[in-house]
């Protein structure tokens, strides 16, 4: 375990190479924070860490992730308010000194990956939940693996989305999402697929790949998560398409032991199945 630096409404760990954010439960914490519960950010994933003063007597300590790093905050496209955002950790303004030591000892840390840019991945787990959420046209659901599920409330949706039915989208059919925060206006999720179809000229209310938040209905707390689990998932199945073209070229056995410890990423994150891990790994080791 290491040093502990603990805020309003969470704490972070520092470990030799990432930053443990866990979130305090309770209801003052916002509702985000809450279900976010805990977070492992690697030092690999940030790109930046300031200090800056807060309101009411307070210093804010905020990293901010590599574009591409973390799939919550790709899915909310910066569109969370400062209580909401779980890199900031806000501190009674008389530990300042002690949140400039450990700004200064995580700057240290992260030196080597800020000039990197975007990431190629996402290094940070996407939230594990929630899997349904309730949108004012209909409910969302997501397995966890393979299928997103759209079922229609009859009290708010279109008729388009009545007379397209329930939907059922396939992850791989899938190249991303577009998440409109209900906190800003006229909300959404919106499942962009990959067959070139192009929905966004059509309004969310009227597009059956899309359900439509309200008041009470998709809060930030629950179709955020649900839009970061998908899109990690999205880009699971993307990965899991490009490693058969990767494998077949030769490699050098460094090279090799690469792609063996990215499998066992993907592995490990519940992307790639047992029997797809064991098949890919025999193949890969077959060409030492």
């Amino acid at each position: 375990m290491g040093d502990v630096l603990a805020g309003i409404h969470a704490t972070w760990e520092f470990e030799n190479d990432a930053v443990v954010i866990r979130f305090e439960r309770g209801i003052r914490t916002p509702k985000l924070l809450n279900a976010l519960r805990e977070r492992r950010v690697p030092h690999e994933a940030l790109a930046s860490v300031t200090l800056a003063p807060g309101k009411r007597g307070t210093v804010v300590l905020h990293a901010q992730p590599r574009p591409g790093a973390d799939p919550l905050m790709e899915a909310a496209a910066g569109q969370l308010k400062d209580g909401s955002d779980p890199y900031r950790l806000v501190l009674p303004a008389e530990r300042e000194t002690l949140a400039e030591y450990y700004r200064d000892e995580l700057r240290a840390a992260i030196a080597p990956y800020r000039d990197l840019g975007p990431a190629d991945g996402f290094l940070v787990a996407a939230p594990e939940g929630p899997q349904s959420f309730k949108a004012y046209d209909g409910k969302a659901s997501f397995d966890g693996k393979g299928e997103i599920g759209f079922r229609w409330f009859w009290t708010g949706a279109s008729s388009e989305k009545w007379k397209a039915g329930d939907q059922t989208f396939r992850v791989r059919e899938l190249s991303g999402v577009e998440w409109r925060s209900p906190e800003i206006m006229d909300g959404y999720l919106r499942l962009v697929r990959r067959d070139g179809h192009d929905s966004r000229p059509v309004q969310p209310d009227h597009d059956p790949a899309s359900v439509v938040f309200g008041l009470g209905y998709g809060p930030v707390y629950e179709s955020l998560p649900f839009a970061a689990s998908v899109l990690a998932a999205i880009r699971g199945a993307s990965e899991r398409e490009r490693v058969p073209a990767v494998a077949a070229r030769p490699r050098d056995p460094a090279g090799v032991a690469e792609r063996i410890r990215h499998l066992g990423e993907l592995h490990q994150a519940g992307l790639v199945t047992d029997e797809e891990f064991s098949a890919k790994k025999a193949e890969l080791l077959a060409e030492l």
